[in-house]
């Protein structure tokens, strides 16, 4: 988190070049969503159609919000900490570096996250005993047929 800190309070001092007293003019995005868009669109050619697309189709939020908390998942596994990283190297989460640095919503993203993991696993244990039951009502119409 330390060189991270460092990396990010560089990036906050940048002003403008032509008028360094206009501090207002620039902001540097606080939150780990916006931290992550500005982030990959320093990687995108954002100035073209293609990279402009590009960036309109990118969406990035804190926690999972309405709409896709209902949405199944999937895990990327060439993506997974365990897998990329080796166990003595350092690694940083978004959401410190960003509390760090003033953003003030991680408690209550916190506890939205609760509240939707609650949610869901209500979701999916009814979701479990409906697959069972349909699978005891297709082998009970199986045994009938035989």
């Amino acid at each position: 988190l330390y060189r991270n800190k460092l990396k990010y309070a560089a990036f906050k001092t940048k002003t403008m070049n032509t008028n360094p007293r206009h501090t207002g003019a620039i902001k540097h995005p606080r939150s780990p969503a916006k931290i992550l868009w500005r982030t990959v669109r320093g990687m995108v050619p954002h100035k073209t159609p293609r990279g402009g697309a590009a960036m309109d189709r990118l969406k990035s939020f804190e926690g999972i919000p309405h709409p896709y908390d209902r949405k199944k998942r999937m895990v990327i596994p060439s993506c997974l900490k365990v897998l990329r990283l080796r166990p003595e190297r350092r690694f940083c989460r978004l959401g410190d570096l960003s509390s760090e640095y003033g953003w003030k919503h991680g408690s209550l993203i916190e506890r939205l996250e609760k509240q939707r993991k609650v949610k869901s696993e209500v979701f999916y244990k009814k979701k479990v005993k409906r697959s069972k039951r349909k699978k005891m009502g297709e082998e009970e119409d199986f045994d009938e047929e035989e």
